[in-house]
């Protein structure tokens, strides 16, 4: 949920700053292909401009394949509500999480821009207009991006097929089917 180690401590995470960059790069080195996704928090009590450059930093050199940010807000109850005071105000949340966000688009855009060409397998999971709407079998349903094929070929909601992407754009794919069975 963040990079900077005084934060994770304060939010009770049980790792470091250079132990994440290492499980990272094990991940990557393990197992080629990996997507990686993680969800961010900003404004966490006590983060400052310091903290969010760093996590910022931190984004630019891992660039995850699938990253979500959201800004604290105190829950009562909680540990953070009980033992900190909520000392971000709610703009500078608001704008930490626009500018994190503003990264992850470009990064996203240039990953799936390096995509296209690639053939890659789809799960249907619906039809809107004149597309059939996918996402490959690295994404999860309603959160991550999709992947649009146009409607000329007849495929079935709930199949794998193999499409090669013909285009992007910041966060999804666009794609045509290459083989005419299904997996």
């Amino acid at each position: 949920q963040h990079i900077n180690d005084r934060i994770l401590k304060r939010m009770r995470r049980h790792v470091t700053k250079e132990e994440t960059y290492h499980l990272i790069e094990q991940f990557r080195k393990e197992v080629p292909g990996i997507h990686l996704r993680t969800t961010f928090m900003v404004g966490y009590p006590g983060e400052t401009e310091k903290c969010f450059e760093e996590l910022k930093e931190f984004v630019r050199q891992i660039r995850f394949e699938r990253m979500g940010a959201f800004a604290y807000s105190e829950e009562e109850e909680t540990f953070a509500a009980g033992n900190h005071t909520d000392s971000v105000p709610k703009a500078v949340k608001q704008r930490r999480l626009d500018e994190l966000m503003k990264i992850q688009q470009g990064i996203s855009s240039e990953l799936n821009t390096a995509k296209i060409g690639n053939r890659m397998k789809v799960i249907i999971d619906r039809i809107e207009g004149d597309y059939y709407i996918g996402r490959t079998e690295f994404d999860s349903p309603e959160v991550d991006p999709e992947v649009l094929i146009k409607r000329s070929d007849e495929l079935t909601i709930g199949n794998f097929y193999s499409v090669e992407i013909t285009g992007s754009d910041d966060f999804d794919l666009f794609a045509k089917k290459v083989e005419y069975s299904a997996y």
